[in-house]
Protein backbone atom coordinates (compact mmCIF):
# COMPACT_ATOMS: atom_id res chain seq x y z
CA UNK A 1 0.00 0.00 0.00
CA UNK A 2 0.65 3.74 0.07
CA UNK A 3 0.25 5.49 2.64
CA UNK A 4 -1.06 9.20 2.05
CA UNK A 5 -0.98 11.17 5.55
CA UNK A 6 -3.17 14.10 5.41
CA UNK A 7 -1.33 16.42 7.72
CA UNK A 8 -3.13 19.89 8.12
CA UNK A 9 -5.87 21.62 10.38
CA UNK A 10 -4.66 24.03 13.09
CA UNK A 11 -5.74 22.51 16.17
CA UNK A 12 -7.69 25.56 17.84
CA UNK A 13 -8.40 23.35 20.65
CA UNK A 14 -4.87 22.26 21.46
CA UNK A 15 -4.17 25.79 21.89
CA UNK A 16 -1.34 27.38 23.22
CA UNK A 17 0.59 24.34 22.25
CA UNK A 18 -0.72 23.98 18.70
CA UNK A 19 -0.89 26.81 16.55
CA UNK A 20 -1.46 28.19 13.20
CA UNK A 21 2.17 28.14 12.66
CA UNK A 22 3.26 24.58 14.46
CA UNK A 23 -0.49 23.02 14.36
CA UNK A 24 -1.22 19.98 16.06
CA UNK A 25 0.34 16.61 13.60
CA UNK A 26 4.02 18.75 15.35
CA UNK A 27 2.53 18.19 18.63
CA UNK A 28 4.59 15.91 21.01
CA UNK A 29 2.87 13.88 24.15
CA UNK A 30 5.98 13.75 26.69
CA UNK A 31 9.44 13.67 24.92
CA UNK A 32 8.02 11.05 22.19
CA UNK A 33 7.82 11.35 18.51
CA UNK A 34 5.46 14.17 17.46
CA UNK A 35 1.87 12.67 16.18
CA UNK A 36 2.80 13.41 12.49
CA UNK A 37 6.07 10.75 13.43
CA UNK A 38 3.98 8.25 14.81
CA UNK A 39 1.67 8.29 11.81
CA UNK A 40 4.33 7.94 9.48
CA UNK A 41 5.64 4.54 11.71
CA UNK A 42 1.74 3.52 11.90
CA UNK A 43 1.30 3.09 8.05
CA UNK A 44 4.78 1.53 7.30
CA UNK A 45 3.89 -0.65 10.23
CA UNK A 46 0.78 -1.88 8.21
CA UNK A 47 2.71 -2.34 5.40
CA UNK A 48 3.20 0.75 3.13
CA UNK A 49 6.58 1.42 2.09
CA UNK A 50 6.19 4.25 0.86
CA UNK A 51 4.31 7.43 1.88
CA UNK A 52 2.97 10.89 0.47
CA UNK A 53 1.83 13.59 2.76
CA UNK A 54 -0.10 16.52 1.98
CA UNK A 55 0.29 19.48 3.71
CA UNK A 56 0.19 23.31 3.46
CA UNK A 57 3.46 25.16 1.72
CA UNK A 58 3.92 26.58 5.07
CA UNK A 59 4.89 23.03 6.70
CA UNK A 60 6.67 21.64 4.03
CA UNK A 61 10.35 21.95 5.24
CA UNK A 62 9.69 21.58 9.01
CA UNK A 63 7.34 17.79 7.52
CA UNK A 64 10.48 17.06 5.89
CA UNK A 65 12.78 17.47 9.21
CA UNK A 66 10.18 15.57 10.84
CA UNK A 67 10.81 12.43 8.60
CA UNK A 68 14.37 12.60 8.39
CA UNK A 69 14.74 12.72 12.16
CA UNK A 70 12.80 9.44 12.44
CA UNK A 71 14.45 7.00 14.38
CA UNK A 72 12.65 3.65 13.35
CA UNK A 73 9.72 3.76 10.93
CA UNK A 74 10.45 5.83 8.13
CA UNK A 75 9.37 5.04 4.69
CA UNK A 76 11.20 3.93 1.92
CA UNK A 77 10.46 7.27 0.49
CA UNK A 78 8.46 10.23 1.06
CA UNK A 79 7.23 12.46 -1.26
CA UNK A 80 5.21 15.82 -0.51
CA UNK A 81 2.21 16.92 -2.22
CA UNK A 82 1.90 20.75 -0.89
CA UNK A 83 -1.39 22.73 -0.66
CA UNK A 84 -1.35 26.51 -1.66
CA UNK A 85 -4.54 27.09 0.68
CA UNK A 86 -6.67 24.63 2.27
CA UNK A 87 -9.08 22.94 0.62
CA UNK A 88 -10.79 20.41 3.33
CA UNK A 89 -9.93 16.79 2.85
CA UNK A 90 -11.71 15.62 -1.07
CA UNK A 91 -9.44 18.44 -2.72
CA UNK A 92 -6.46 17.06 -0.33
CA UNK A 93 -7.63 13.65 -1.75
CA UNK A 94 -8.12 13.53 -4.94
CA UNK A 95 -4.73 15.28 -5.98
CA UNK A 96 -3.13 12.70 -4.27
CA UNK A 97 -4.96 9.88 -5.79
CA UNK A 98 -4.45 11.57 -9.20
CA UNK A 99 -0.54 11.84 -8.16
CA UNK A 100 -0.43 8.27 -7.10
CA UNK A 101 -1.89 7.08 -10.51
CA UNK A 102 0.62 8.86 -12.21
CA UNK A 103 3.66 8.06 -10.17
CA UNK A 104 3.92 4.15 -10.43
CA UNK A 105 1.13 3.71 -7.70
CA UNK A 106 -1.57 3.26 -9.43
CA UNK A 107 -2.10 -0.79 -8.34
CA UNK A 108 -1.56 0.00 -4.83
CA UNK A 109 -4.61 0.73 -2.78
CA UNK A 110 -4.32 4.06 -0.56
CA UNK A 111 -4.07 3.84 3.17
CA UNK A 112 -5.05 7.27 4.15
CA UNK A 113 -4.47 8.59 7.26
CA UNK A 114 -5.04 12.07 9.45
CA UNK A 115 -1.54 13.15 10.89
CA UNK A 116 -3.08 13.57 14.30
CA UNK A 117 -4.60 10.69 15.62
CA UNK A 118 -3.19 8.25 18.29
CA UNK A 119 -3.68 4.61 17.90
CA UNK A 120 -2.90 2.11 21.29
CA UNK A 121 -3.03 -1.21 19.81
CA UNK A 122 -1.09 -0.92 16.19
CA UNK A 123 -0.58 -4.45 15.56
CA UNK A 124 -4.37 -5.02 15.57
CA UNK A 125 -5.14 -1.62 13.61
CA UNK A 126 -2.18 -3.11 10.89
CA UNK A 127 -4.16 -6.34 10.85
CA UNK A 128 -7.58 -4.60 10.09
CA UNK A 129 -4.95 -2.72 7.42
CA UNK A 130 -4.15 -5.98 5.83
CA UNK A 131 -7.60 -6.83 5.56
CA UNK A 132 -8.69 -3.11 4.37
CA UNK A 133 -6.17 -3.61 1.50
CA UNK A 134 -8.37 -6.77 0.15
CA UNK A 135 -11.36 -5.44 0.46
CA UNK A 136 -10.17 -2.18 -1.54
CA UNK A 137 -8.00 -4.24 -4.32
CA UNK A 138 -11.90 -5.73 -4.74
CA UNK A 139 -13.31 -2.17 -5.61
CA UNK A 140 -14.70 -1.34 -2.42
CA UNK A 141 -14.18 2.35 -0.42
CA UNK A 142 -13.28 0.87 3.16
CA UNK A 143 -13.87 3.60 6.03
CA UNK A 144 -12.09 2.74 9.44
CA UNK A 145 -15.05 2.63 12.39
CA UNK A 146 -14.70 2.82 15.99
CA UNK A 147 -16.68 0.47 18.20
CA UNK A 148 -17.93 3.25 20.38
CA UNK A 149 -17.17 3.01 24.05
CA UNK A 150 -19.05 5.88 25.34
CA UNK A 151 -21.85 8.18 24.32
CA UNK A 152 -19.44 10.94 22.74
CA UNK A 153 -21.29 13.91 20.89
CA UNK A 154 -17.80 15.28 19.69
CA UNK A 155 -17.77 12.43 16.90
CA UNK A 156 -19.88 11.82 13.61
CA UNK A 157 -21.48 8.66 13.45
CA UNK A 158 -21.64 5.88 11.16
CA UNK A 159 -24.78 3.62 11.11
CA UNK A 160 -24.21 -0.25 9.48
CA UNK A 161 -25.35 -3.42 8.93
CA UNK A 162 -24.49 -6.54 9.84
CA UNK A 163 -21.02 -7.70 9.09
CA UNK A 164 -20.60 -10.11 5.92
CA UNK A 165 -18.03 -13.10 5.63
CA UNK A 166 -15.11 -10.44 5.28
CA UNK A 167 -15.71 -8.76 8.25
CA UNK A 168 -16.93 -5.70 6.67
CA UNK A 169 -20.52 -3.69 7.25
CA UNK A 170 -22.27 -2.07 4.13
CA UNK A 171 -22.70 1.88 5.53
CA UNK A 172 -26.45 3.01 5.61
CA UNK A 173 -25.73 6.43 6.78
CA UNK A 174 -23.42 9.05 7.86
CA UNK A 175 -25.06 11.01 11.00
CA UNK A 176 -23.13 14.18 12.13
CA UNK A 177 -21.96 14.92 15.85
CA UNK A 178 -25.17 13.54 17.86
CA UNK A 179 -26.90 15.31 20.83
CA UNK A 180 -26.19 13.33 24.65
CA UNK A 181 -29.32 11.90 23.94
CA UNK A 182 -29.16 10.81 20.73
CA UNK A 183 -25.34 9.56 21.40
CA UNK A 184 -26.17 6.96 23.94
CA UNK A 185 -29.14 5.72 21.61
CA UNK A 186 -26.34 4.59 19.41
CA UNK A 187 -24.18 3.47 21.80
CA UNK A 188 -26.98 1.30 23.00
CA UNK A 189 -28.14 -0.04 19.74
CA UNK A 190 -25.21 -1.54 18.63
CA UNK A 191 -25.54 -0.50 15.20
CA UNK A 192 -23.01 2.37 15.03
CA UNK A 193 -19.35 3.00 14.63
CA UNK A 194 -17.73 6.71 15.29
CA UNK A 195 -16.32 7.91 12.09
CA UNK A 196 -12.05 7.70 12.39
CA UNK A 197 -11.60 9.44 9.24
CA UNK A 198 -9.54 6.93 8.03
CA UNK A 199 -9.87 5.08 4.33
CA UNK A 200 -8.55 2.90 2.27
CA UNK A 201 -9.30 2.42 -1.59
CA UNK A 202 -7.47 2.28 -4.97
CA UNK A 203 -6.75 5.24 -7.10
CA UNK A 204 -9.13 4.32 -9.53
CA UNK A 205 -11.80 3.82 -7.30
CA UNK A 206 -11.99 7.16 -5.73
CA UNK A 207 -10.76 8.91 -9.10
CA UNK A 208 -13.97 7.26 -11.08
CA UNK A 209 -16.03 7.89 -7.26
CA UNK A 210 -15.07 11.55 -7.53
CA UNK A 211 -15.63 11.79 -11.18
CA UNK A 212 -19.63 10.33 -10.76
CA UNK A 213 -20.10 12.51 -7.98
CA UNK A 214 -17.81 15.52 -7.49
CA UNK A 215 -16.35 16.35 -10.93
CA UNK A 216 -15.85 19.66 -9.93
CA UNK A 217 -13.54 18.58 -7.34
CA UNK A 218 -11.44 16.09 -9.72
CA UNK A 219 -11.09 18.45 -12.21
CA UNK A 220 -9.44 21.22 -9.93
CA UNK A 221 -7.22 18.69 -8.48
CA UNK A 222 -6.02 17.09 -12.26
CA UNK A 223 -5.30 20.91 -13.17
CA UNK A 224 -3.53 22.09 -10.57
CA UNK A 225 -1.41 18.69 -10.51
CA UNK A 226 -0.83 19.54 -14.18
CA UNK A 227 0.69 23.05 -13.38
CA UNK A 228 2.47 22.14 -10.07
CA UNK A 229 5.40 23.58 -9.29
CA UNK A 230 8.67 20.88 -9.52
CA UNK A 231 11.19 22.27 -6.34
CA UNK A 232 14.63 22.07 -8.24
CA UNK A 233 16.67 22.16 -4.71
CA UNK A 234 14.10 19.43 -3.34
CA UNK A 235 12.76 16.75 -5.39
CA UNK A 236 10.37 14.80 -3.25
CA UNK A 237 8.66 18.49 -2.91
CA UNK A 238 5.96 19.02 -5.39
CA UNK A 239 3.71 22.45 -4.86
CA UNK A 240 0.12 22.05 -6.31
CA UNK A 241 -0.46 25.24 -8.41
CA UNK A 242 -2.50 27.85 -6.28
CA UNK A 243 -4.92 29.81 -9.15
CA UNK A 244 -6.54 26.33 -10.25
CA UNK A 245 -6.41 24.08 -6.42
CA UNK A 246 -8.24 27.97 -5.24
CA UNK A 247 -11.22 26.85 -7.64
CA UNK A 248 -11.94 23.32 -5.68
CA UNK A 249 -14.86 23.64 -3.77
CA UNK A 250 -14.40 23.63 0.02
CA UNK A 251 -15.62 20.16 0.84
CA UNK A 252 -14.64 17.26 3.34
CA UNK A 253 -14.79 13.69 1.57
CA UNK A 254 -17.23 12.44 3.19
CA UNK A 255 -20.08 15.07 1.67
CA UNK A 256 -18.02 14.77 -1.52
CA UNK A 257 -18.11 11.29 -2.13
CA UNK A 258 -18.96 9.01 1.70
CA UNK A 259 -22.63 9.55 1.90
CA UNK A 260 -23.68 9.18 -1.53
CA UNK A 261 -21.40 6.15 -3.19
CA UNK A 262 -22.83 2.81 -3.10
CA UNK A 263 -19.65 -0.16 -2.55
CA UNK A 264 -18.91 2.06 0.97
CA UNK A 265 -17.81 -0.43 3.92
CA UNK A 266 -16.65 -0.32 7.26
CA UNK A 267 -14.16 -2.15 9.26
CA UNK A 268 -15.57 -2.17 13.43
CA UNK A 269 -12.23 -1.19 15.06
CA UNK A 270 -11.58 -1.86 18.48
CA UNK A 271 -7.37 -0.84 18.24
CA UNK A 272 -7.90 2.17 21.16
CA UNK A 273 -8.45 5.13 18.67
CA UNK A 274 -8.45 9.13 19.53
CA UNK A 275 -8.45 12.28 17.32
CA UNK A 276 -6.33 13.38 20.86
CA UNK A 277 -8.88 16.79 20.14
CA UNK A 278 -9.22 18.57 23.10
CA UNK A 279 -7.19 19.01 26.43
CA UNK A 280 -9.12 15.87 27.95
CA UNK A 281 -8.51 13.34 25.04
CA UNK A 282 -4.67 14.62 25.58
CA UNK A 283 -4.99 13.71 29.71
CA UNK A 284 -6.80 10.43 28.51
CA UNK A 285 -3.57 9.67 26.82
CA UNK A 286 -0.87 9.57 29.81
CA UNK A 287 -0.73 7.68 33.04
CA UNK A 288 -2.77 9.01 35.73
CA UNK A 289 -1.90 8.58 39.81
CA UNK A 290 -4.30 7.30 42.54
CA UNK A 291 -6.31 10.67 42.32
CA UNK A 292 -6.65 10.48 38.12
CA UNK A 293 -4.22 13.49 37.80
CA UNK A 294 -1.87 13.47 34.61
CA UNK A 295 1.58 15.51 34.34
CA UNK A 296 3.74 16.78 31.53
CA UNK A 297 7.02 18.15 32.13
CA UNK A 298 8.32 19.54 35.18
CA UNK A 299 5.04 19.50 37.63
CA UNK A 300 4.42 19.25 41.61
CA UNK A 301 0.96 18.77 43.24
CA UNK A 302 -0.62 18.69 46.04
CA UNK A 303 -4.31 18.07 47.08
CA UNK A 304 -5.48 17.75 43.37
CA UNK A 305 -7.79 15.91 41.66
CA UNK A 306 -8.87 14.73 37.94
CA UNK A 307 -6.52 17.31 37.23
CA UNK A 308 -4.17 17.98 34.15
CA UNK A 309 -0.79 20.08 34.50
CA UNK A 310 1.67 20.70 31.12
CA UNK A 311 4.74 22.66 31.46
CA UNK A 312 7.22 22.84 29.11
CA UNK A 313 10.13 24.68 30.61
CA UNK A 314 9.94 25.80 34.12
CA UNK A 315 8.64 24.02 37.23
CA UNK A 316 4.71 24.45 37.41
CA UNK A 317 2.63 24.11 40.92
CA UNK A 318 -0.85 23.18 41.82
CA UNK A 319 -2.62 22.88 44.89
CA UNK A 320 -6.53 22.13 45.56
CA UNK A 321 -7.28 22.14 42.29
CA UNK A 322 -10.72 19.27 41.09
CA UNK A 323 -11.41 19.04 37.33
CA UNK A 324 -8.82 21.40 35.55
CA UNK A 325 -6.32 21.49 33.15
CA UNK A 326 -3.41 23.47 33.11
CA UNK A 327 -1.19 24.04 30.03
CA UNK A 328 2.06 26.81 30.12
CA UNK A 329 4.29 27.64 27.47
CA UNK A 330 6.58 30.28 27.57
CA UNK A 331 4.45 32.75 26.55
CA UNK A 332 1.16 31.66 27.04
CA UNK A 333 -0.54 30.07 29.94
CA UNK A 334 -4.64 28.22 29.63
CA UNK A 335 -6.19 27.55 33.07
CA UNK A 336 -9.52 25.80 32.09
CA UNK A 337 -12.36 23.33 33.59
CA UNK A 338 -11.32 19.85 32.47
CA UNK A 339 -15.03 19.44 31.31
CA UNK A 340 -15.05 22.71 28.78
CA UNK A 341 -11.41 21.99 27.19
CA UNK A 342 -13.53 21.68 23.65
CA UNK A 343 -14.49 26.10 24.27
CA UNK A 344 -10.36 26.64 24.09
CA UNK A 345 -10.96 27.43 19.98
CA UNK A 346 -13.15 30.37 21.02
CA UNK A 347 -10.04 31.62 22.85
CA UNK A 348 -8.31 31.63 19.24
CA UNK A 349 -11.29 33.36 17.76
CA UNK A 350 -10.75 36.30 20.16
CA UNK A 351 -7.06 36.13 19.49
CA UNK A 352 -7.70 36.25 15.99
CA UNK A 353 -10.33 39.09 16.67
CA UNK A 354 -7.65 41.21 18.40
CA UNK A 355 -5.27 40.44 15.60
CA UNK A 356 -2.66 39.18 18.81
CA UNK A 357 0.33 37.35 17.11
CA UNK A 358 -0.30 34.08 20.16
CA UNK A 359 -3.02 32.72 17.81
CA UNK A 360 -0.47 31.80 15.27
CA UNK A 361 3.22 32.00 16.48
CA UNK A 362 5.00 30.54 19.54
CA UNK A 363 7.62 32.89 20.77
CA UNK A 364 10.30 30.37 19.71
CA UNK A 365 9.53 30.30 15.33
CA UNK A 366 11.14 26.96 13.17
CA UNK A 367 12.22 28.16 10.01
CA UNK A 368 13.76 26.47 7.07
CA UNK A 369 17.15 27.52 8.11
CA UNK A 370 16.82 27.69 12.27
CA UNK A 371 14.85 29.03 14.92
CA UNK A 372 14.18 32.14 16.12
CA UNK A 373 13.43 33.37 19.56
CA UNK A 374 11.73 36.27 20.63
CA UNK A 375 13.19 37.82 23.77
CA UNK A 376 11.62 40.70 24.57
CA UNK A 377 9.59 43.99 22.93
CA UNK A 378 8.70 47.14 23.42
CA UNK A 379 7.92 50.59 21.79
CA UNK A 380 10.36 50.46 18.81
CA UNK A 381 12.56 47.48 19.52
CA UNK A 382 12.65 43.57 19.57
CA UNK A 383 15.39 41.22 20.63
CA UNK A 384 15.86 37.75 18.94
CA UNK A 385 18.01 34.96 19.58
CA UNK A 386 18.68 33.49 16.10
CA UNK A 387 20.00 30.30 15.69
CA UNK A 388 20.91 29.21 11.63
CA UNK A 389 22.17 25.48 10.75
CA UNK A 390 25.56 24.54 9.70
CA UNK A 391 25.79 25.92 5.89
CA UNK A 392 22.01 27.65 6.29
CA UNK A 393 21.49 30.97 5.07
CA UNK A 394 18.56 33.19 5.19
CA UNK A 395 17.20 35.02 2.34
CA UNK A 396 18.68 38.31 0.95
CA UNK A 397 16.24 40.57 2.23
CA UNK A 398 15.49 44.27 3.23
CA UNK A 399 13.26 46.38 5.98
CA UNK A 400 11.28 49.34 5.35
CA UNK A 401 11.09 50.18 9.16
CA UNK A 402 13.53 48.59 10.98
CA UNK A 403 17.78 48.21 11.29
CA UNK A 404 19.44 45.90 13.25
CA UNK A 405 22.37 45.33 15.53
CA UNK A 406 23.84 41.72 15.29
CA UNK A 407 26.17 39.90 18.11
CA UNK A 408 27.61 36.60 17.12
CA UNK A 409 27.69 34.29 20.42
CA UNK A 410 28.58 31.08 18.71
CA UNK A 411 29.54 29.47 15.50
CA UNK A 412 30.81 31.97 12.46
CA UNK A 413 28.26 33.86 10.87
CA UNK A 414 29.17 35.39 6.85
CA UNK A 415 27.42 38.78 6.80
CA UNK A 416 26.66 40.62 3.46
CA UNK A 417 24.88 44.37 3.60
CA UNK A 418 24.51 45.84 0.49
CA UNK A 419 28.12 45.09 -1.40
CA UNK A 420 30.06 44.56 1.55
CA UNK A 421 30.69 40.97 2.86
CA UNK A 422 32.48 40.08 6.47
CA UNK A 423 32.74 37.18 8.15
CA UNK A 424 32.14 37.29 12.17
CA UNK A 425 33.41 35.36 15.10
CA UNK A 426 32.17 35.10 18.85
CA UNK A 427 32.11 38.51 19.85
CA UNK A 428 31.63 40.45 17.18
CA UNK A 429 29.22 42.42 16.10
CA UNK A 430 27.51 44.03 12.74
CA UNK A 431 25.14 46.72 11.92
CA UNK A 432 22.47 46.47 9.44
CA UNK A 433 20.72 50.24 8.41
CA UNK A 434 16.80 50.67 7.45
CA UNK A 435 16.08 50.16 3.57
CA UNK A 436 19.45 47.74 2.78
CA UNK A 437 20.04 44.60 1.27
CA UNK A 438 21.26 42.00 3.70
CA UNK A 439 21.93 38.01 4.06
CA UNK A 440 22.91 36.26 7.04
CA UNK A 441 24.69 32.67 6.62
CA UNK A 442 26.43 29.88 8.47
CA UNK A 443 29.22 28.96 6.36
CA UNK A 444 30.92 26.20 9.27
CA UNK A 445 29.86 23.11 10.52
CA UNK A 446 28.51 23.77 13.89
CA UNK A 447 25.46 26.09 14.79
CA UNK A 448 25.54 29.67 14.45
CA UNK A 449 23.91 31.62 17.27
CA UNK A 450 23.52 35.61 17.66
CA UNK A 451 21.30 38.14 19.30
CA UNK A 452 19.40 40.69 17.52
CA UNK A 453 18.36 43.87 18.57
CA UNK A 454 15.89 45.65 16.27
CA UNK A 455 15.05 49.26 16.16
CA UNK A 456 12.75 51.44 14.30
CA UNK A 457 8.99 52.83 13.92
CA UNK A 458 7.42 49.04 13.52
CA UNK A 459 9.34 45.74 13.96
CA UNK A 460 6.54 43.83 12.81
CA UNK A 461 7.37 40.10 11.30
CA UNK A 462 5.68 40.98 7.91
CA UNK A 463 7.93 44.12 7.10
CA UNK A 464 10.42 41.91 5.35
CA UNK A 465 10.96 42.02 1.13
CA UNK A 466 12.50 38.56 0.46
CA UNK A 467 14.83 39.37 -3.04
CA UNK A 468 16.09 35.91 -2.87
CA UNK A 469 16.19 33.05 -1.22
CA UNK A 470 17.50 29.41 -1.20
CA UNK A 471 14.21 28.03 -0.01
CA UNK A 472 11.69 29.37 -2.84
CA UNK A 473 9.83 31.79 0.07
CA UNK A 474 10.03 34.91 -2.82
CA UNK A 475 6.73 34.73 -3.60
Amino acid sequence: MLAVILSGGSGTRLWPVSREALPKPFMRLGNGASLLQRTVARAVDAGCRDCLIVTNREYGFRTGEEIESMKSGAPRSTQLLLEPVGRNTAPAIAAAALWAAGAGHDKEPLLVLPADHLIQDEARFAMLAAQARVLALAGRIVLFGIRPTMPETGFGYLECGAPDADGAAAVKRFVEKPDADKAAEYLASGRFLWNSGMFCFTPATIIGALEQLAPEVIEAARAALAYAKVDAKFAHRLELDGATFEQAPNISIDYAVMERAGNVVALPGDFGWSDIGSWKAVAQELPADAFGNTVSGEVVMADCSNTHVQSEDRLVAAVGLRDVVVVDTPDALLVCDRNSTQKVKDVVVELKRRDHEAHRLHRTVARPWGTYTTLQEGPRFKIKRIEVKPGASLSLQMHHHRSEHWVVVSGTARVTVGDKVVLLAPNESTYVPVGSQHRLENPGRVPLTLIEVQCGDYVGEDDIVRLDDKYGRTG
